[in-house]
C-alpha cells in the first residue's frame, strides 16, 4: 500500500483505536475520530484533561488501529505531538481535521481541546475478507 492509498483508507474510515502508554507503563486505549494529512500524518483532537493527552505529553509513543469492520485494517506505530495552539503546524493540521469533520470545527477553536499530529514509523495493511489473508507494509515515505 502506498502513501496515497493509506491516506485514502484513513479518510474513508474516519475513526480508530489509539493506544498510549499510561503513567505506570500500562497501555491505555481510546476510540476516536481521526484523519490523515496529504503527507500521511494522522491527526486527531482530544480534551486537554484526557488520559491520552497526559500520556502523550509524558511519552509520545503511540499505536493506532484503523478499520476492522470490513475485515481490513491498518495497524500503525509512531510518535505523537500535542500541537501548540496558534502554531503553523496546528493550523495546517486543524485544516485537515476540519475538512474531514466539519461538525468538530468548533472544538478546534476551544481551549479545552488539544490537536495531535502523529508521525508514523511503521504501518501494515491487512485484508482478511477472502482467501488467504493479505498483509503488506505501508510505504510511508
Amino acid at each position: 500500500m502506498d502513501r496515497s492509498a493509506f491516506v485514502d483508507y484513513v479518510r474513508e474510515r474516519g475513526d480508530a483505536v489509539v493506544s498510549t502508554v499510561g503513567p505506570e507503563g500500562a497501555p491505555q486505549s481510546a476510540y476516536l475520530s481521526i484523519t490523515a494529512t496529504e503527507s500521511g500524518e494522522l491527526v486527531f483532537n482530544a480534551r486537554g484533561g484526557s488520559r491520552k493527552i497526559a500520556n502523550l505529553r509524558r511519552d509520545p509513543r503511540i499505536a493506532v488501529v484503523i478499520g476492522g469492520a470490513d475485515k481490513t485494517t491498518v495497524q500503525a506505530q509512531g510518535r505523537a505531538e500535542v500541537l501548540e495552539p496558534g502554531s503553523a503546524e496546528a493550523a495546517r493540521c486543524a485544516e485537515a481535521y476540519g475538512r474531514a469533520f466539519p461538525w468538530f470545527a468548533e472544538s478546534l477553536a476551544k481551549s479545552e481541546f488539544e490537536l495531535v499530529r502523529v508521525d508514523l514509523d511503521w504501518a501494515r495493511y491487512g485484508d482478511y475478507r477472502v482467501g488467504p489473508p493479505v498483509s503488506v507494509e505501508v510505504e510511508l515515505s
